[in-house]
């Protein structure tokens, strides 16, 4: 099959003089790896990983080090880059098991032998880019390239089936596993029956090191997941479908079963809400870049906030499928999870201030409540998490709800909004109402210390209840007789 590469002409660009430099040294340069794969399902290329036959890897250092300064990701790793680009020059190498293994760079072996070392079918792909670069010169214009396919990965991607391309080669690196689910989320793809098997039952430990798998790869796959799937649920049902869910994310195995009351949950238990409401998450286009976060940041956080938002219902679930508290209960599964996962302070913060009030914006608009409630829930967020981004867990919570497929619903913008409206007039969409009457206006009255604290924190309660926010009645508010 030949595949269009309207999608790697600008990186081509760059990359043609390092190729005809590897040309005149003798090496062979393949495009590799998911950028093979992205390239046939028409996805945009955020990074390349090229391999780099017939070359040692002094060579392969020594060349493009005529092109810019070379940084080595891991010289035992065969891996390097040229500093401010985002290409990866790899040799094709042989990897022992475990997390840190020994490599042997072999640079004779064939494309073939190295596309055997990936992990599913549609990732062991190649592309010749010399043969690129050779048709390049005879047209002056990029069109199609032959895709190298040694273990029928256009065939799995076209049925979407994901299929280890060599069983014990899949086994000996158990972040594969994780990669399993992150692919389905990503692609919508489902594993065929070798590679359930093998899933199932797959050790998730490093064997060589005799440790557990380092949490940091695996939140890297979660947050591949999350950020880069239109249906990041899949991921999840499939880690329960194959009886691996409670022995990696135990708390979202806890909400299989739990009932809630159908008339305001017909979509059934916890678990299949907390799946309609992430998949809510993923597709929201209200996501926007702050002064603290890009917008892939804040997707980050708060899709972690509804994977976590209802977790505390297990410990409060009566018959009648009522949960009261649970935004209380749900503080510290949510802290187990996320622990797992990082030590990300601020991710911890966030999530769990998303957890404690996700209920509170459609209650608001409901109750008719007055501005300064909004105020007081703007300030118990902040700093981490802002009265528009609550909003949109609280919307994607709202839209977990569809009683008649798995999909989430399209409903419940009107009360977003309406919160919103809300917040802005109370001037508080995007970060708490600031305090007027400060420290250094009390100065001359009164030493710092837990006195003055106490007076500007009761100020603070006066300015947002009733509306003041003149400094010298505030001062006389709180002071009292002290104030001359």
């Amino acid at each position: 099959m030949n595949v269009s590469l309207e999608k790697f002409d600008h990186y081509f660009k760059r990359i043609e003089p390092i190729l005809k430099s590897l040309k005149e040294a003798g090496g062979r340069a393949y495009l590799v790896g998911g950028c093979v794969r992205d390239l046939v399902l028409g996805i945009d290329l955020k990074d390349l990983d090229i391999e780099v036959h017939g070359l040692q890897a002094e060579q392969l250092e020594h060349v493009l080090a005529r092109h810019g300064t070379v940084m080595l990701v891991g010289k035992k790793f065969g891996v390097y880059k040229i500093a401010r680009d985002d290409v990866d020059w790899s040799l094709p190498r042989a990897d022992s098991k475990g997390r840190k293994p020994d490599v042997a760079v072999d640079p004779d072996m064939g494309i073939e032998q190295a596309c055997r070392r990936r992990d599913v079918t549609m990732n062991a792909m190649a592309i010749d880019l010399h043969q690129v670069l050779e048709d390049h010169q005879q047209t002056k214009k990029l069109y199609r390239a032959s895709v190298i396919d040694p273990y029928g990965g256009l065939d799995a991607i076209k049925n979407k089936s994901l299929r280890a391309v060599d069983q014990q080669l899949f086994l000996e690196d158990p972040l594969r596993f994780f990669r399993v689910m992150q692919f389905i989320g990503r692609f919508q793809m489902q594993p065929d029956q070798a590679l359930n098997d093998l899933c199932k039952t797959m050790q998730l430990w490093d064997s060589v090191t005799d440790s557990p798998l380092a949490r940091e790869r695996i939140f890297e796959e979660i947050k591949k997941m999350l950020l880069k799937s239109r249906q990041p649920s899949r991921g999840f049902r499939w880690l329960a479908s194959i009886g691996r869910l409670e022995q990696t994310f135990p708390e979202l195995h806890e909400l299989i079963g739990c009932y809630q009351r159908p008339d305001y949950h017909p979509e059934g238990d916890v678990f299949e809400h907390t799946m309609q409401a992430i998949d809510a998450a993923a597709t929201s286009k209200l996501y926007q870049e702050t002064e603290r976060m890009s917008c892939e940041q804040e997707k980050f956080m708060i899709m972690l906030g509804v994977l976590c938002h209802d977790l505390g219902k297990p410990a409060v679930a009566d018959e009648q499928g009522r949960a009261i508290g649970h935004e209380k209960t749900g503080l510290e599964p949510a802290k187990k999870l996320l622990g797992r996962l990082t030590d990300d302070i601020f991710l911890h913060k966030a999530v769990r201030k998303i957890v404690r009030h996700h209920l509170y914006p459609f209650q608001l608009v409901d109750a008719g409540a007055k501005l300064p409630a909004y105020k007081r829930l703007a300030n118990r967020l902040a700093p981490e998490v802002s009265m528009r981004q609550l909003g949109i867990v609280c919307l994607s919570d709202y839209q977990g709800r569809n009683g008649v497929g798995s999909l989430p619903l399209e409903s419940g913008q009107e009360k977003y909004d309406a919160f919103l409206e809300q917040a802005g007039r109370a001037h508080v969409v995007d970060r708490p109402e600031e305090p007027v009457l400060l420290g250094r206006h009390l100065l001359d009255l009164v030493a710092p210390g837990p006195e003055m604290g106490k007076l500007l924190k009761q100020a603070y309660e006066i300015q947002i209840e009733q509306g003041i926010t003149d400094i010298e009645e505030l001062k006389k508010m709180v002071l009292g007789k002290k104030y001359k």
